[in-house]
């Protein structure tokens, strides 16, 4: 319907000019302003030149144009802004104390409306052109856009036809529900856009693809990270989206489809959103199609929504995490620095997900390095947005801390092996003097062990069970424990030779302590049960103290999982990962009864040598064979 027909038909004498429809607000008026890239830039600009207005209460959740005035006296002498969220062009205005913060689930945003506990007088709201029904779209900013409006006592509504028009319930408003329009032509505002890849997310990136399984639906959090590590998903199949804001870094993936929504439970098809912020590339792309559902914040962001998505990946960022699992979001220190967001509700709606989880990613360090991120305890005046219940995975560009279900021990021992290598061994010391850990704790090797990802590997064998298989870390102490424990006295008694009854903290030290993943590494096996997986398997080779160009090798299979190829499979990475090190060979000694470990080696070597020991065991000496070596 070309625009003087709506005017006609609908509009009924409601449009103004902007300068007349700011003339309405009344002084100490509490005014409501849409989202982030979807605010009413030519609304706020006639707002601001009104010099009538005076004692005007702002509230916002993402505010971008406000941000040019906070440098002008006569504006915040006649404006307040109360902000749920601090977007990077208000920070040093937040530091400053020219805004006030308000600390809040962004689910519970619209009740706070809706209750009246933030009463609104006016809200200033953006819209596209009314179809033929009537119906205006909130296009690119539902999230609180919509519970702002619906309970404000006076609606003014900026009508751009460059306001996308989005599909879903909560984005249409008919006239009818709108007080003045003003119309008035203007690009969008634009959001994150793409920056060139560095080491640190594109490690962060390749850390969290591991965890994100095809056919997951995923929520991404707000921030460069979070964008960042949506390349790293090219390779996924059938992901569904679940999630409070649509950047450019989605596109590749819907255009690729990577993502089609065909798994998921609650709207399969659909991606469900309430905010958009990016390029007019992304905004053409949403532009009047069904394939996005956008929904207010008060739905996306219900944890019990959220947990309606079976297999749901939440994956957000931190600007700090301490040894316990306390996450802050929100605040360097005293200062406010971004907002608590949608990371909670995510949080709490993922781990009620069937088959769901959390991701906290976040680099290791801040400040050029000179700051760790993986911290003892929370900066002075930092602010616990996610408790440490809350926490599942934390990963950093050294790797992936996983904390659900563990004690403090653990949680230190997982948390100080993704810390940046400076930063490992105060952060363990710290933890000794807080009684977190044993007072005779190794601290985790300040080597980066990126290397060690080209050692992990998958295995699928006769019971239809995926093993995983990766390097041993320190992190594993307890899951190493519980292998020692649930092996039958056989099986143990054929690895260390006597009936080993007890495999305490001080044993598995005296093992860490020579460990360096290169004169001496450990492979352990992974199996899913339940919720977590479990050791059953673990394959290791340490430097002969006779020889430097032979190493000892020595495995132990759970007896469930014996007689299905998983200790020559254990043999064979070995083998690689020892000529990577030099060595030539392997020996073992094997008791003459176990039969089946010196039947692997006789298939696996066809030079094998076996002679008698001192004691009564054999002694096997097996050559590599180079040309293996590619």
């Amino acid at each position: 319907m070309e625009y003087k027909n709506w005017l006609k038909q609908y509009c009924n004498g409601k449009i103004i000019s902007s300068k007349d429809a700011v003339s309405k607000i009344k002084k100490g008026s509490r005014v409501f302003i849409g989202t982030g890239c979807g605010e009413p830039q030519e609304l706020i600009r006639a707002m601001v030149s009104n010099q009538d207005l005076q004692d005007i209460m702002i509230y916002q959740m993402l505010s971008l144009t406000l941000s040019g005035y906070m440098n002008d006296e006569s504006f915040l002498r006649r404006f307040s802004l109360k902000l749920f969220f601090i977007s990077r062009p208000m920070r040093k205005a937040a530091f400053e104390g020219k805004i006030d913060y308000i600390p809040a689930y962004l689910s519970q945003i619209p009740k706070l409306f809706k209750s009246h506990r933030i009463g609104l007088d006016v809200a200033l709201i953006q819209v596209g052109p009314p179809d033929n029904f009537g119906y205006c779209s909130l296009g690119i900013s539902v999230d609180i856009t919509r519970a702002g409006f619906e309970n404000a006592g006076m609606v003014i509504a900026q009508v751009n036809p460059n306001m996308p028009r989005t599909w879903g319930g909560d984005s249409l408003v008919h006239v009818d529900n709108i007080d003045y329009l003003i119309f008035h032509e203007e690009e969008l505002l634009g959001g994150l856009t793409d920056k060139q890849d560095n080491f640190v997310a594109k490690r962060i990136g390749h850390y969290v693809s591991q965890l994100v399984d095809d056919g997951a639906t995923i929520q991404i959090g707000f921030g460069q990270l979070p964008y960042a590590i949506l390349k790293f998903l090219n390779g996924k199949k059938d992901l569904g989206v679940h999630t409070q804001l649509i950047t450019d870094g989605f596109l590749p993936l819907f255009e690729k489809n990577v993502i089609t929504n065909k798994k998921k439970s609650l709207f399969p098809g659909r991606v469900v959103t309430s905010l958009c912020m990016g390029t007019e590339k992304l905004y053409k792309y949403i532009d009047d199609n069904p394939f996005f559902n956008f929904c207010s914040s008060e739905f996306v962001n219900d944890p019990t929504v959220i947990a309606q998505n079976d297999n749901f990946i939440s994956i957000s960022s931190a600007l700090e995490v301490d040894l316990t699992g306390q996450v802050c979001t929100d605040s360097v220190g005293y200062f406010f620095y971004s907002g608590i967001g949608d990371q909670v509700d995510f949080l709490r709606g993922s781990s009620m997900s069937k088959g769901g989880f959390s991701i906290i990613a976040l680099p290791s360090t801040a400040q050029s390095g000179t700051v760790s991120r993986i911290v003892s305890h929370l900066s002075e005046g930092a602010g616990v947005a996610t408790t440490r219940g809350d926490v599942n995975f934390v990963v950093t560009e050294y790797g992936i801390a996983e904390l659900q279900g563990k004690g403090i021990y653990q949680r230190v021992m997982e948390l100080a092996q993704i810390a940046h290598p400076k930063y490992r061994e105060e952060l363990v010391d710290a933890a000794k003097k807080k009684h977190y850990i044993f007072a005779d704790q190794l601290p985790p090797t300040r080597d980066d062990l990126m290397f060690l990802e080209a050692y992990k590997s998958t295995q699928k064998v006769r019971n239809g069970k995926i093993i995983e298989y990766r390097p041993l870390l320190p992190s594993d102490e307890f899951s190493y424990r519980n292998f020692f424990y649930s092996l039958q006295e056989k099986t143990i008694y054929f690895r260390y030779f006597h009936k080993m009854k007890i495999f305490s903290h001080e044993i598995v030290q005296q093992q860490w302590a020579d460990v360096d993943y290169r004169r001496n590494m450990s492979i352990i096996g992974l199996v899913q049960k339940g919720g977590h997986k479990e050791v059953m398997a673990i394959g290791s080779y340490a430097e002969s103290h006779s020889s430097s160009d032979l190493a000892e090798v020595a495995f132990v299979v759970r007896e469930d999982y014996q007689k299905m190829g998983i200790a020559s499979y254990l043999l064979n990475k070995l083998e690689k990962i020892a000529l990577e090190n030099k060595y030539r060979g392997f020996y073992a000694t094997v008791l003459r009864e176990n039969i089946a470990m010196i039947s692997v080696f006789k298939k696996r070597y066809k030079d094998v040598k076996i002679e008698f020991g001192m004691s009564g065991e054999l002694e096997v000496f097996m050559g590599f064979e180079y040309e293996k070596e590619d």
